[in-house]
């Protein structure tokens, strides 16, 4: 994982300090440092989000079971027959309740039923995800030819089903609510805007949300007037006050910022593990979809960090690990063909290691097969004025610098095979933002630097979205989406498009 700041190590490139000179705390990737459920801190958390979800299912099964029962006796009252004991009547039905409890853990999980517990939705959802098992098991069971007594016993289920869990889940979150209150749990916000906005979001925030308690350290603005909250300082201070305060919130009135100042504002927060979340204007909430997160007064929407951690973690580094070692043996007699075209054509190295930032604006290695001539580095210089590339960005189409197997290579990207060794190193994913050398990476703006919180990749959005023919800051928006909006699959069909790309040579020079 990154070091912070104050600890630089070799190769890091420079980055600002706050003016206090404290030391700032880099979120990156984790997949680059040590596996989630190793670093004390992080094992504290997932013990305890398991534990979370593990008493949820409890309740969530016991209330299905409570509530299959009532609907139980609820039918027999209706039939007019005699009360019965329990064994009797569960008897009939115990076969269902190991695939009805399968089904509801799913359906729940799959209805975000068992998130934190901010995001955790409410007794609607509760009772549309109960409908869903229900249509499952109707649908089961007339496939394998169950006769029915009576068709009344589903929806009676599915209300009092409903029921028994939303209140046991109440009474799970007012428990635990208070458990954390007499704990002193508190979020700790900072906000951030201009002084009317704030003064508005601060009092309709109000004093806490789902049971945790808020304490407004300060506010972030260009001028005291109206906020109401000490102003710690202004946009070009929020570094600063990240770095010096404890800060778990930063909640931004959108309306007050640019979309690079926005942009800016979270890069800092998300670096230093601050949670962000917008105010929106009214506007933007029926024109736009992100995750909402319930509050009090006012709604709050999260932009979550682009960092990859937990089972995140595990499925992208495995998915890595396999492709990359497979794709390196069963190719090993072309990669060997390729190693003998490239020494045999011209004087030189058969790999040249570039000097490439990674993860956390570290410095790196990056294999390629060498496509230029031994001494191009030292050209550079020269050719600075032919640059046909938009942005920080160096490249030229007929570049005097590469060799006639070299252009080969570049065409099909073939001379990007080593980056495989990368990957199982751990300095590149197959798939993520590209990795720019260290002249590219001194002309970036600040805003750009966010696409170095995860690993960068072997291919990308870019090389799938028009490659070296697009604007840099196309390419900077096509990286956030990408963090934004990961998946395994997303991965897969990254690198599915990748190969059609690569064969019609699509921007590659």
């Amino acid at each position: 994982m990154a070091t912070p700041t104050s600890q630089r190590g070799r190769g890091r490139i420079p980055a600002p300090v706050a003016e206090d000179d404290a030391p700032v705390r880099i979120v990156s990737d984790i997949r680059a440092g040590a596996p989630f459920l190793l670093t004390r801190a992080q094992l504290f958390v997932a013990v305890r989000r398991l534990a979370s979800i593990a008493a949820l299912v409890c309740l969530d099964l016991g209330g299905l079971v409570l509530g299959l029962y009532a609907a139980l006796v609820a039918r027999e009252i209706y039939y007019g027959r005699e009360p019965v004991l329990w064994g009797v009547l569960w008897r009939i039905e115990t076969d269902w309740l190991p695939f009805l409890t399968l089904i509801t853990v799913l359906v729940f999980s799959q209805s975000r039923l068992y998130e934190v517990r901010e995001r955790r939705p409410g007794f609607a959802r509760v009772l549309s995800s109960l409908i869903v098992v229900a249509l499952i098991t109707l649908a089961f069971a007339i496939g394998t030819g169950h006769q029915f007594s009576t068709y009344g016993l589903a929806p009676t289920a599915v209300v009092l089903c409903a029921v028994t869990i939303a209140a046991l889940r109440s009474s799970y979150e007012l428990v635990t609510g208070e458990v954390l209150r007499h704990l002193g749990a508190r979020r700790y916000a900072l906000l951030a805007g201009s002084g009317a906005n704030i003064a508005h979001l601060h009092g309709a925030l109000g004093s806490g949300r789902n049971g945790i308690d808020y304490e407004f350290i300060g506010a972030v603005a260009p001028s005291a007037d109206g906020v109401g909250l000490p102003v710690l300082g202004n946009l070009q201070d929020l570094p600063a006050v990240l770095d010096r305060e404890r800060v778990d919130e930063l909640i931004v009135t959108d309306s007050d910022f640019g979309e690079r100042e926005l942009l800016e504002i979270v890069d800092h927060a998300h670096r230093r593990g601050v949670e962000v979340r917008i105010a929106p204007k009214a506007t933007e909430l029926m024109t736009q979809r992100v995750e909402f997160v319930p509050g009090q007064g006012i709604p709050l929407f999260e932009l979550r960090p682009p960092a990859f951690v937990g089972i995140d973690w595990v499925v992208k580094r495995a998915f890595d690990l396999l492709v990359s070692a497979g794709v390196l043996v069963v190719g090993l007699p072309l990669w060997l063909g390729i190693a003998a075209a490239v020494k045999l054509s011209s004087h030189g190295p058969v790999l040249y290691r570039d000097r490439r930032v990674g993860l956390g604006e570290q410095e790196f290695g990056m294999l390629k097969f060498r496509t230029m001539h031994a001494e191009a580095a030292g050209q550079q210089a020269e050719l600075e004025a032919s640059n046909e590339a938009d942005g920080p960005l160096f490249k030229m189409r007929e570049d005097p610098r590469v060799t006639g197997v070299g252009a080969w290579l570049r065409r099909l990207s073939l001379d990007e095979i080593p980056q495989l060794w990368n990957v199982l190193r751990g300095e590149m994913s197959l798939v993520g933002p590209r990795p720019l050398p260290l002249r590219d990476f001194e002309r970036l703006e600040s805003w750009h630097r966010k696409r170095y919180l995860v690993l960068p990749g072997v291919t990308g959005l870019w090389q799938i979205s028009g490659r070296s023919n697009l604007g840099f800051d196309d390419l900077v928006r096509l990286d956030f989406y990408y963090l934004e909006n990961w998946s395994i699959w997303l991965d897969i069909s990254i690198l599915a498009k990748t190969i059609p790309a690569v064969i019609e040579g699509r921007g590659a020079y």
